[in-house]
């Protein structure tokens, strides 16, 4: 009897473990259209600009107008994703953002408003997505467990970003029209939708920690967040990083072709040209900031628990999120530099900046669930989003082209549109300092965050023998219907 009891448990622990890797495959897959979807425009950029007839900073508009709408409907589905069903959110925001993908293709060249729209309506289907789906892998982990699966998931925004600059350049070349290049990411968001539907199963709230959380109102949880210096510190750390992404994601494909044409002693650039630029720095996009994820992630985990002559550094997360950003400033700045002298040179030092700036992805997640309780997870993590999207690529890219457009005064040639773009690209190198400074101040903070922390979701645990054969959570559940 005990061995049948015994395989059944087997059988049955063995078949959580599989369903709770398929969920962390899937909502990778979202994730990764989401990216991919944010920097296909950046892609065919100059194919758009040219399509509406717009300059640099209307160009720059479409990032910022998206970024508004994201970071207004990021609070919103925090708050309901801490309280009602996380799986049916990222459902209706999938099928709104599909709907507005595919509506932007459709509009006119005199329709550049509706077309700005349809790309702010995108950001309201994506905020459903990415303030949520932390907090359900959260609920299935905890430890390096949690920061392994975070990273997986993280691996999108570098995975998808490269997608999207390959993809999109490359169907726009092979369609002669930068509408489908825009168009295949909604397409296999459909794939994604059915996943999630039939396999996705939400696990309950405080399952990886055995906490039952009590819900609490919308001003008591931004109350409780700004009592704590880690979350806020870190939080414009993050921000500085996102400034930094932002831009150099919107803008430098459109660099690297200028950088293309001045080497080469011509003002023309062709649509083979755009597409190679467009494939090399998504290959180049995709692959650092693949190393920046994995490797931000497993030295944070090795240098948090020691390992070898490595000693332990409960610090680790914080002082590697520091660390990534110090590695890309010299990178980065170099890459500009060279970016009309030296192609060759330019991706390899484009290659180690992204890196740097994509090492603190995951881990800076890892932080906010050490240092936020249950409950509050998914408000902490979209008044994160909002913050670090606010005042970092909702209006970075904007920030540029107007820079850019300010600098090139009325000159229309490529050298022109280089040298200015070039120059007003060196301010995220100095923001980035920033973001060094920010990590290391969290540092002085982050232990009592973390014990208070503990200790608030510990004060609101109904302690409850577990004399049943089903969990202490559904015992405490059930517990008061039997009194």
């Amino acid at each position: 009897m005990m061995s049948g009891e015994s395989s059944q448990l087997l059988a049955t622990s063995f078949w959580s473990a599989k369903r709770k890797c398929a969920t962390i495959g899937i909502l990778l897959l979202i994730n990764l259209l989401n990216y991919m979807d944010r920097v296909t425009i950046a892609s065919v950029l100059t194919q758009i600009q040219k399509y509406f007839d717009i300059g640099d900073s209307s160009a720059g508009l479409l990032q910022t107008v998206f970024i508004v709408f994201y970071i207004i409907f990021a609070p919103i589905c925090g708050y309901y994703g801490d309280r009602y069903n996380r799986k049916f959110i990222i459902e209706i925001g999938l099928i709104v953002w599909m709907i507005a993908v595919l509506l932007s293709t459709l509009c006119g060249p005199t329709h550049f408003y509706l077309f700005l729209l349809c790309r702010g309506i995108v950001g309201i289907g994506e905020a459903s997505y990415v303030t949520v789906a932390p907090t359900i892998i959260a609920d299935m982990y905890t430890g390096n467990r949690r920061s392994s699966a975070l990273m997986v998931f993280y691996f999108a925004i570098p995975i998808g970003s490269g997608l999207g600059y390959a993809t999109g350049s490359a169907f726009s070349l092979w369609t002669k029209t930068w509408q489908w290049g825009v168009r295949l990411t909604p397409i296999f968001g459909i794939i994604c939708f059915l996943l999630l539907f039939f396999i996705v199963e939400e696990p309950v709230r405080g399952e990886a920690e055995h906490i039952n959380p009590t819900p609490s109102s919308f001003l008591e949880d931004i109350k409780y967040l700004f009592t704590v210096p880690t979350y806020i510190i870190t939080t414009l750390g993050l921000t500085s990083i996102v400034f930094v992404l932002g831009c150099l994601g919107w803008w430098s494909p459109a660099l690297l072709q200028y950088a293309w044409a001045v080497h080469h002693g011509t003002s023309y650039i062709s649509d083979g040209v755009k597409a190679e630029v467009g494939l090399v720095f998504g290959i180049v996009t995709c692959l650092g900031g693949f190393f920046g994820v994995f490797c931000g992630s497993t030295l944070s985990q090795i240098w948090r628990s020691g390992f070898g002559n490595i000693s332990k550094n409960i610090h680790a997360d914080l002082h590697v999120c520091a660390l990534g950003s110090l590695l890309a400033v010299p990178f980065l700045y170099f890459g500009l530099i060279l970016s009309s002298k030296s192609m060759i040179l330019c991706w390899i030092f484009t290659f180690f900046a992204v890196t740097g700036c994509c090492v603190n992805s995951a881990v800076n997640v890892d932080i906010l669930m050490s240092v936020i309780g249950v409950q509050r997870r998914a408000i902490a993590t979209a008044i994160q989003t909002l913050i670090s999207h606010l005042f970092g690529d909702a209006f970075s890219p904007y920030l540029i082209g107007l820079i850019s457009d300010a600098l090139r005064g009325q000159e229309r040639s490529t050298l022109a549109h280089f040298i200015a773009l070039q120059r007003s690209l060196f301010v995220p190198n100095f923001i980035l300092c920033f973001g060094i400074l920010l990590y290391l101040m969290s540092s002085f903070y982050i232990d009592q965050d973390r014990r208070n922390a503990d200790k608030l979701m510990h004060d609101e645990q109904l302690i409850i023998d577990n004399d049943s054969d089903t969990s202490p959570l559904i015992d405490a559940v059930e517990r008061p219907l039997t009194i």
